[in-house]
């Protein structure tokens, strides 16, 4: 039987994230894949997929922050805040290079921020992309993300730069761009995008779907995404905690990885010396 874990897939542009499930899924036979994180058709880099009994992490995962580097061009907006949409505004581009390093650290921190209109956002039990295409009006509402590292790598042509952006997750590279743009009185549009770290993943370490159809991957453990201590129990403390029960341990109050006979079985956490298994994994 497959193992249950985690392929660190380095995402092509012009695929979808659920296409790159469906390779991976069809490719291993696994009966569950899911992943920790939608790319944009257009967006590249790192996509962990997560395989059977692994695919539980992704509410674990919706709290990992990330991190990005893309390209934004002044001086107009688009519909869809990219370069491939349509364009709707149009400004001068007369910002200095200390404007702009001033109006990027003004960013770091936490804002309410407006989603794009063309996004994967649900509003009502509807898709956002799908109701704007089909010219309905969205009712978006701003949502509470964090920049916690914002970087300015260099300028890659006129009126556009490169950035680093490390963020917390469900923040829109897009809605930076426009709002960056705003604090220096023009417009921009994100011209691309490329991830590189989720959590405690790196896009070093990620394969091409090339290479993972050769067979040139590996299945990351599960448990190798926590970094808590190490409880083994027994088939009898197995059998309770498989059933819901509270087990009696005399360990510090915390999170623990839980063993079975060196199976994986999840996440404990114990809290006056009572035991609950909080995140199941096997």
């Amino acid at each position: 039987m497959l193992e249950s874990g985690i392929i660190l897939i380095n995402k092509p542009k012009g695929i979808s994230s659920n296409k790159v499930v469906n390779i991976i899924k069809a490719t291993l036979h696994a009966k569950k894949c899911g992943h920790l994180g939608t790319l944009d058709l257009e967006g590249e880099g790192l996509l962990p997929i997560t395989v059977n009994s692994a695919t539980k992490l992704f509410d674990y995962f919706l709290k990992k922050d990330k991190t990005y580097e893309a390209n934004f061009v002044f001086g107009f907006e688009t519909d869809t805040l990219d370069t491939s949409g349509k364009l709707i505004k149009e400004g001068e581009v007369n910002f200095t290079m200390a404007e702009l390093e001033e109006a990027v650290k003004s960013m770091i921190g936490k804002y309410e921020q407006m989603p794009p209109m063309y996004s994967a956002k649900k509003v009502g039990g509807k898709v956002a992309y799908v109701e704007a295409r089909k010219g309905q009006e969205i009712n978006l509402s701003p949502k509470e993300v964090e920049i916690s590292s914002f970087k300015i790598l260099g300028k890659v042509d006129e009126n556009t730069y490169r950035f680093e952006i490390t963020c917390s997750s469900g923040t829109y590279i897009r809605s930076i761009a426009r709002d960056l743009a705003y604090h220096l009185n023009t417009y921009s549009s994100m011209q691309c995008i490329l991830r590189t770290r989720c959590g405690r993943f790196y896009l070093k370490d990620a394969v091409t779907l090339e290479e993972f159809k050769q067979g040139n991957f590996k299945l990351i453990s599960t448990d190798c995404v926590f970094n808590y201590k190490k409880i083994e129990l027994n088939d009898d403390e197995f059998f309770k905690i498989e059933n819901g029960q509270t087990l009696k341990k005399e360990v510090a109050d915390g999170k623990y990885k839980l063993y079975n006979a060196s199976t994986f079985l999840g996440i404990g956490e114990c809290k006056d010396n009572n035991l609950k298994l909080i995140l199941r994994l096997f």
